[in-house]
């Protein structure tokens, strides 16, 4: 059976395997193939290459599959739609009966899943939690591994999305040691706790209790507690920050709009602000762009660096992040 698998140089084939590993992106079903000077990687039916490094050479091969090794579709006898987060897997059922015959599946299977749920709700509140139903096994707490990071999460209580995980690589990617970085939606800390692995000063603010409290475990699981700062509040009442981020990040689709005064005051004097949003394909930027100069000018300096479609979000919508540079005008 031909399966897409990424084809790098041999001698570039860990570093590559690792940043599929961390991605979550490896098959468990095929081998690794090394052939000539070249290996291939196969990826998990669920992966998406492109949004793990655009670079990456994705070609259709037949690599041998894994030997005794039980999977979902062989219980089943259909492929069943999951995704993993951690030791946790994820299906989205609306019929009942399937959805527990699938959960039984994975759970006999050799994957390495600890507990399967099924969607219960869409995402709510102003918490942004979504209810589950556990089909099998015994929690919705986990670890989940990104980019040489390990995130504490229970999915019943805060929003966590790892298909973001390049989007939040990328950023992450351009922070300096002794930058000073803000979160304002930090959550369980995907964003700062890598920030602060390479050397930032870091700040996260969250209105879940229950996330600021794992962000805490997550500085101290990575080692960077001592620099990271994590504040239960709604961040418009943080005060003793301001003029203070050199980067902030606005990861609150749909509503950061309405705190883009906040970041205004959270800004230096040259900061770099990274403002996602959720718009309509016929202008995905637009809005963002007026609202970042609404707030921060004339105080500010406002030059858009960057303009990324992060993916799709829903028919005609898309999830994009604007990279505004704030410079004081002074």
């Amino acid at each position: 059976m031909s399966v897409p698998c990424v084809r790098a140089a041999r001698e570039n084939g860990e570093t590559v395997r690792q940043l599929l590993a961390d991605a979550g992106a490896l098959s468990g079903e095929y081998e690794i193939e090394v052939v000539d000077d070249e290996i291939y990687l196969p990826l998990d039916p669920v992966a998406n290459p492109a949004e793990i490094d655009p670079g990456l050479d994705v070609v259709d091969r037949e690599p041998p599959r894994r030997e005794g090794q039980t999977l979902p579709k062989d219980v089943l006898g259909f492929d069943p739609s999951y995704e993993r987060l951690g030791d946790i897997a994820i299906v989205d059922e609306d019929d009942d009966e399937r959805a527990r015959r699938i959960a039984e599946a994975v759970l006999e299977s050799d994957l390495p899943a600890r507990t399967v749920v099924n969607r219960a709700s869409p995402i709510e509140g102003e918490l942004r939690v979504r209810q589950w139903d556990v089909l099998g096994g015994d929690g919705t707490e986990t670890v989940h591994r990104e980019h040489g990071c390990e995130f504490e999460l229970d999915i019943a209580e805060m929003y966590f999305s790892p298909r973001l995980a390049t989007e939040r690589h990328r950023v992450v990617g351009g922070v300096e040691r002794d930058e000073r970085v803000f979160d304002m939606f930090a959550g369980v800390g995907p964003f700062i706790v890598p920030a602060a692995k390479r050397g930032a000063e870091c700040v996260g603010v969250d209105l879940n209790e229950a996330a600021v409290e794992y962000l805490r475990r997550n500085a101290e699981r990575n080692g960077v507690s001592d620099r990271v700062i994590a504040i239960n509040a709604d961040v418009r009442d943080v005060t003793g920050y301001d003029d203070w981020a050199d980067r902030i990040v606005m990861n609150l689709p749909h509503s950061a709009d309405g705190f883009l005064d906040t970041a205004v005051e959270l800004a230096g004097e040259d900061c770099l602000l990274h403002y996602y949003d959720i718009q309509h394909d016929s202008d995905p930027f637009g809005p963002g762009e007026r609202a970042i100069r609404a707030a921060a000018e004339p105080d500010y300096d406002v030059s858009i660096e960057t303009r990324r479609e992060v993916r799709s979000y829903a028919p005609q919508e898309l999830n994009v992040c604007l990279d505004a540079r704030l410079r004081r005008d002074r």
